[in-house]
């Protein structure tokens, strides 16, 4: 049986190759993310707008290419890292997994039940991560430890607040925003599926949902919501209450805060907040780290993405795959269940 040239640079430790499809905004993260690795490289571009992928070929020193397809069919790609458009997630994802290749995916996973049945069925042995990559700023990796030494005491609830600006031109001017079938909603699964992510990452299992969603200020412009608000109910009594609007002023960092026992903490970028029942205020010391897109974005996209490439490397789970972020799709996919049809969906009976 003929050995690949990608099973060959496993077995000789050489550098993993990377490509990416779709070059969009993201798509210069994640190639940042990569250009600053020692150990890995970028190979290959794919976008239907070959001046897009022509632009990356040449500032990263890789090949172009006018599709996802031809780009595999001419190139030993170790890591497929996939940047478009959110309805061409999973079938990219599966294209590549079933040729042979690891997929890093960009968020959302998926945008419907139909696409989350579709992933579930790829066994192929490759891995494929998704791109949360909140769970890697230094603010919530210091909330977790101090959630988890038990000092903060049981969380009783939690509220997780996003207020960004997208107007007008931001849907029209990019060919697919705005339309519910190519985006699958707006405010929830583009904007503030990370802190919906960090709240059920928080309070773990949850149980049922009930939402309601409205577009206030691109009425005829798009086909999807600018505003979603949910209470949401977790295992162990655990409520939480959850806000998004993209019809702001301005982008400001999304405000998560946990009811705790023994303390209220707040995150807020970087900072974290604990007040005492005493009435003691306290900033807890995080490390600062530089973020590689819009601050608001979260500083953990290099952190994560090294750790997708180290999980590989060392044939151990990586976290954020399909099994491990379950509950926050079924989570999302919930939320837009209630708020379509205007009733309180379960989650887990």
């Amino acid at each position: 049986m003929a050995v690949s040239q990608a099973c060959l640079r496993y077995a000789m430790g050489v550098n993993m190759k990377a490509a990416i499809v779709g070059c969009g905004s993201i798509a210069r993260v994640h190639a940042g993310c990569i250009q600053s690795s020692d150990n890995h490289s970028l190979a290959a571009f794919a976008d239907t707008i070959t001046e897009k992928a022509d632009s990356f070929a040449k500032q990263y020193n890789g090949h172009a290419y006018p599709s996802l397809e031809e780009m595999l069919e001419k190139e030993e790609i170790d890591v497929l890292h996939i940047c478009t458009p959110h309805y061409l997630h999973v079938p990219m994802a599966v294209y590549a997994l079933e040729r042979g290749v690891h997929v890093f995916m960009e968020k959302p996973p998926v945008i419907s039940k139909e696409q989350l049945e579709q992933l579930q069925a790829v066994h192929t042995g490759k891995k494929m991560g998704i791109c949360f990559q909140n769970r890697y700023n230094p603010s919530v990796i210091q909330v977790k430890k101090l959630i988890d030494s038990g000092e903060a005491g049981n969380i009783n609830g939690a509220r997780g607040i996003v207020t960004w600006s997208r107007s007008k031109v931001y849907y029209t001017g990019s060919g697919w925003r705005g339309n519910l079938a190519a985006e699958g909603g707006g405010a929830l699964i583009n904007q503030s599926i990370h802190t919906l992510d960090l709240l059920a990452y928080f309070l773990g299992k949850p149980i049922s949902v009930d939402a309601t969603m409205a577009n206030h200020h691109l009425k005829g412009v798009t086909e999807v919501e600018d505003m979603m608000e949910a209470f949401l109910c977790f295992e162990g009594d655990k409520t939480a209450c959850f806000y998004a609007t993209t019809a702001y002023c301005s982008d400001v960092p999304p405000l998560i805060e946990l009811s705790c026992d023994n303390m209220t903490i707040r995150i807020e970028d970087l900072e974290v907040t604990c007040y005492y029942k005493t009435g003691k205020m306290e900033k807890l010391p995080v490390r600062r780290m530089e973020c590689l897109g819009k601050s608001y974005w979260g500083a953990g996209h290099r952190d994560c993405i090294a750790d997708f490439y180290d999980s590989i490397e060392k044939k151990r789970p990586f976290s954020l795959d399909l099994k491990g972020l379950n509950e926050t799709i079924l989570l999302m996919l919930g939320t837009y269940e209630s708020a379509r049809t205007g009733r309180e969906i379960m989650i887990h009976a």
